[in-house]
């Protein structure tokens, strides 16, 4: 996989090492960025998008599935056409010598889309979404505090998903610019530089 990565490249050099050992250059990063649009895109528009034959984009593609960087493929719902209208983020303190129970019955609850744990004041960041507010209060009073393992919980409604994408790359980055020199007190073209040596002559002159 490492020699389709360097033969293979459009240069750019190499941003990053990924999986088991494949180089991630500039032509998997861009068919990345293809993906993150369209991810039912044929090979011949995939290999088009990205100006590479048909064979090299289908030995790149195969080659992120088994090195583990394109994971899987799913679809992307709406979710209050879905009838999941409420989105609430719930965080979480968790009894420390009780982690792998919290774990457990989290794993048993269908509603929890998201769970990360987290620095600060609580242990542990939920994202659910629910029908109404109604349903996410009974989720976290009747279900939530009951499990052993949470010590308290805060939950906050998100009003708003102002940016949601897919996956973010290293090529997302934007590119630094120079600043522009200040422009300059006296006008290039009557500056005048004059040596040392020559200084010191005319000095002598004027005494």
């Amino acid at each position: 996989m490492s020699e389709i990565s360097r033969n293979g490249g459009s240069g750019g050099g190499t941003p990053g090492r990924i999986g088991i050992g494949l180089e991630l250059d500039a032509t998997h990063l861009k068919i990345l960025e293809v993906l993150r649009e369209n991810g039912r895109i044929s090979v011949a528009a995939l290999a088009e998008r990205v100006g590479i034959s048909r064979a090299n984009a289908y030995t790149r593609f195969e080659a992120l599935r088994a090195d583990g960087t394109v994971k899987r493929f799913t679809a992307e719902i709406d979710h209050v056409r879905a009838g999941l209208g409420i989105t609430a983020l719930i965080f979480v303190t968790v009894r420390q010598q009780m982690w792998k129970q919290f774990r457990a019955q989290l794993a048993q609850m269908p509603e929890v889309e998201y769970c990360a744990i987290t620095t600060g004041q609580h242990d542990a960041m939920i994202q659910v979404r629910m029908a109404d507010v109604a349903a996410v209060h009974a989720m976290v009073t009747e279900r939530l505090a009951n499990i052993p393992a949470v010590k308290a919980t805060e939950t906050v409604f998100i009003l708003d998903e102002v940016l949601k994408r897919p996956y973010i790359l290293p090529s997302d980055r934007p590119v630094r610019r120079s600043p522009a020199p200040e422009p300059s007190e006296v006008p290039l073209g009557k500056m005048r530089f004059v040596g040392a040596a020559e200084g010191r002559a005319a000095l002598r002159k004027e005494g």
